[in-house]
């Protein structure tokens, strides 16, 4: 059995992927793919892990998980997704590191599949935009005091991924940076259901559609059928330059509220996490999904 989790992280498509992948669960269904609602799944395996705190389970752990959550026995895959499956906003830097539960969580994970083919996928997102947004939704007043005196320099997602992969070094690890995916929503829907990357879907411009104007998504359609494009680069390209005339201002531009905070700490952060993700392009078994 093929288990695709999306594991996050916090604050990047905010449920939103999971959703479009949802559209095409019957189509899905058809290659051996089953994709529960989340109700079947969150709270059952966020539940398990917490009860084994690192025990091995017991060998029917797996299959009474499994008849819980699928209700075909003849799929293939298994397709999860859960944007706080790490921790929730208050924990993230919980013993001064940067989620420091995702060995406990990815551990689990893969114990409790221990005889399947494991894939997990995560967004990333840029510190300068996701430390605010996790401010704002925690319990503290001040990033210092949810950081734990952390240095958001410090702040590296490639640390992350080693802690993904010392826990689960067999599984297919799939990333992408969050500020890509009105280009890549679609591939990203399709690699998650482990699908053929030509295979017709629906929803493949539902993030393009919240951020772009009305006027601009009917100018969009307009433009495909009267230029198709022939690869998927040129298709990228053709979202990014309506994306440049007709994007909602609101919906891309982000507001950052925090005190002490100016364009120079927001532009560092900035270039730390673009080179972090030309050095997370070069790690040995990672998929990094780039525009």
């Amino acid at each position: 059995m093929q288990i695709a989790f999306h594991i996050g992280a916090n604050f990047t498509d905010e449920d939103r992927l999971f959703k479009s992948i949802l559209k095409n669960k019957a189509n899905f269904r058809k290659h051996g793919v089953v994709i529960p609602g989340p109700s079947k799944y969150r709270n059952l395996i966020r539940e398990t892990i917490q009860r084994l705190n690192g025990a091995i389970p017991s060998e029917d752990t797996r299959e009474i998980l499994l008849d819980s959550i699928m209700d075909d026995e003849n799929a293939t895959r298994l397709v999860m997704a859960h944007e706080q499956f790490i921790c929730v906003p208050n924990r993230v830097f919980e013993n001064s590191e940067f989620y420091h539960l995702i060995r406990q969580k990815i551990g689990g994970l893969r114990r409790i599949f221990a005889e399947d083919q494991l894939e997990i996928f995560m967004g990333m997102r840029n510190p300068a935009t996701f430390l605010p947004a996790l401010l704002e939704a925690s319990k503290f007043n001040q990033l210092d005091e949810m950081m734990r005196h952390i240095d958001p320099r410090t702040v590296l997602w490639s640390d992350a991924i080693e802690n993904i992969q010392s826990m689960a070094p067999d599984a297919r690890l799939t990333v992408w940076a969050n500020e890509d995916t009105p280009l890549i929503w679609a591939q990203l829907i399709r690699e998650i259901a482990g699908v053929d990357p030509m295979e017709p879907i629906t929803g493949g411009y539902d993030l393009l559609s919240a951020i772009m104007t009305k006027d601009g998504m009917i100018r969009f359609h307009k433009y495909l059928k009267t230029h198709p494009p022939q690869t998927e680069i040129q298709k990228r390209r053709i979202i990014a330059a309506f994306l440049d005339k007709f994007a909602i201002e609101e919906e891309v531009e982000e507001t950052l509220n925090v005190p002490g905070w100016d364009d120079t700490i927001v532009e560092e952060l900035t270039d730390i996490y673009e080179q972090n993700l030309e050095y997370i392009a070069t790690m040995p078994g990672v998929n990094l999904i780039e525009p």
